[in-house]
């Protein structure tokens, strides 16, 4: 009960603390906007998926349904103001969290987040949408009015002839008269045709392994598209999906350089196999392909064996 009177003090608080419009600014901002907009700065663990539904809702009551849904790893609470203190005094440590998440205004420092902050997918959708919603319609210019006119003396009519028709040249076609004017040329057919197989279109699915290490490196270095989710393109699984790019990641989290070298040599010719694999599928539907080791000796290794492929460090540690 003295959790929920919190939430309810923030909300009177940031009622009370909007101050009016100015007459010369536009209509107030949607607060969904302003919710989406706070939220996209925030690490989720789903995606922002939570964030987009409870968005239509006060920041306050988003912030409490939601809080689960946070990357509690790389994200810290500092109570600045010293309110949430008195309001979740003998309460667990996520009261006081909850506390400082909901305030009505972003205070400097009560918020810590560490690591670079990838948009969540849901949010980056829910913004793209109201991004096209918000542009501008063009509007047909207005209509001037017609000028009068002086009656102008009656002229009887010139009886018409009609001109004989031409015959054609036999050494020049007729060209054909374009469909329309400021359309696009068609795409390439072969890349509609790839565009529109069924196969190609990503598919999430479950990680196939239980490795927690290698899953969390999949999620977030590129970072993935659909977190805690393979994708399946072109009927082959890969790790992740890239967010805002189309490509697709093979994750390796091994400590290539302290194997012996039979063993890297073994592992190496069974690696360049799943990736010849992948690099085909993904190449057939249109996709990069982009491998992540976790060593520089496994990069090394494996660019050895194929020069052209894109290899990246990601550090990632089992």
């Amino acid at each position: 009960m003295r959790f929920r009177a919190c939430i309810a003090l923030l909300l009177y608080v940031s009622a009370c603390a909007t101050s009016a419009p100015s007459p010369r600014e536009p209509a107030a901002r949607d607060p969904r906007l302003a919710n989406l907009q706070r939220a996209a700065t925030l690490p989720w663990t789903d995606g922002g998926r939570c964030a987009v539904e409870e968005a239509s809702e006060p920041w306050p009551v988003l912030a409490e349904r939601c809080y689960q849904a946070l990357d509690h790893d790389r994200i810290e609470f500092h109570d600045i103001t010293g309110r949430c203190a008195i309001a979740s005094a003998g309460a667990a440590a996520m009261g006081l969290g909850v506390c400082v998440l909901a305030a009505p205004e972003i205070v400097v420092g009560a918020v810590i987040v560490a690591g670079v902050v990838v948009v969540g997918f849901a949010i980056s959708e829910a913004l793209e949408a109201y991004e096209k919603k918000g542009r501008p319609q063009v509007r047909p210019p207005p209509t001037l009015p017609v000028p009068e006119t002086r009656p102008v003396p009656e002229v009887k009519p010139v009886p018409e002839t009609k001109p004989a028709p031409q015959k054609p040249s036999p050494k020049k076609r007729p060209k054909p008269e374009p469909a329309g004017q400021d359309w696009p040329p068609p795409l390439p057919p072969e890349v509609t045709e790839r565009d529109l197989r069924p196969e190609c279109e990503p598919i999430p699915k479950p990680h196939a392994g239980k490795d927690d290490a290698h899953n969390k490196c999949a999620d977030q270095f590129p970072p993935n598209r659909y977190p805690g989710m393979d994708v399946l393109v072109g009927g082959v699984s890969f790790d992740a999906l890239q967010v805002g790019a189309r490509a697709l990641w093979e994750i390796k989290t091994h400590q290539f350089d302290t194997y012996p070298d039979f063993i890297q040599d073994k592992e190496i010719k069974r690696e360049i196999i799943q990736i010849e694999k992948q690099r085909k599928a993904a190449a057939a539907c249109g996709y990069g392909y982009v491998v992540g080791v976790s060593t520089e000796a496994h990069k090394d290794a494996l660019l050895e064996e194929i020069p052209t492929l894109d290899v990246v460090v990601t550090g990632c540690t089992r």
